[in-house]
């Protein structure tokens, strides 16, 4: 799925350092009695791309609609072929409103996936294809996403700091960027890394883009 930030392109390279620092392959790390953690799973392009040898594969985010969505999708719900720009505008006035469900589901999905460059409610999406046509953006949105494979993630909405860990765990963090675009909310960074260095000495392996 199109999101800020996302590693996607880069999902094959950042594998491959995890498996040269670990020594071995991720499948073989994992072994079936440890588990593959991100606290900021964002557009979920790198967690779909983990082999599922770990015991459980599991994505958080602080944004509930977007955990929302992928929880609907997990559960059968289709995500719209197309979305006006009043209907855009309906769903943003809703976007800080805490809710869940479908009507959460379609504000995950529209907040990024009809919206420029996948920011979060960055405005409506608009322009055309390279054969002139209008291009659909939201229709592009959907098939990508559906062709992502999500179906043994566990999803979870909060903050990082309040994830528990009850296996060792390998934790891949691509969190917000200091001194870059801004993302849904806040974010304190010296928090953070002293967060990855606590669970470093838990035990973990911890990586961060």
């Amino acid at each position: 799925m199109k999101y800020m930030g996302s590693k996607a392109k880069h999902s094959k390279e950042i594998i491959n350092a995890m498996e040269i620092e670990l020594g071995c392959s991720l499948s073989n790390w994992g072994s079936g009695n440890k588990d593959y953690v991100e606290p900021f799973v964002g557009g979920a392009n790198m967690i779909d791309k983990i082999p599922n040898g770990f015991k459980i594969k599991r994505a958080n985010d602080i944004n509930v609609h977007l955990i929302e969505m992928f929880k609907s999708i997990q559960n059968g719900w289709i995500p719209p072929d197309s979305v006006t720009e009043r209907e855009y505008r309906h769903l943003m006035s809703k976007s800080d409103i805490y809710i869940t469900g479908i009507e959460s589901a379609l504000i995950g999905f529209v907040g990024i996936g009809c919206s420029y460059s996948g920011k979060w409610f960055g405005g409506y999406a608009r322009g055309n294809a390279n054969n002139g046509e209008p291009r659909n953006y939201c229709l592009e949105s959907k098939k990508n996403l559906l062709k992502q494979d999500i179906k043994n993630i566990v999803f979870s909405h909060g903050n990082y700091y309040d994830l528990v860990f009850t296996s060792q765990s390998l934790i891949y963090c691509d969190p917000p960027y200091e001194g870059t675009t801004k993302y849904k909310d806040h974010f304190n960074h010296e928090r953070f890394w002293k967060w990855c260095e606590d669970r470093v000495l838990d035990g973990h392996k911890i990586f961060v883009s």
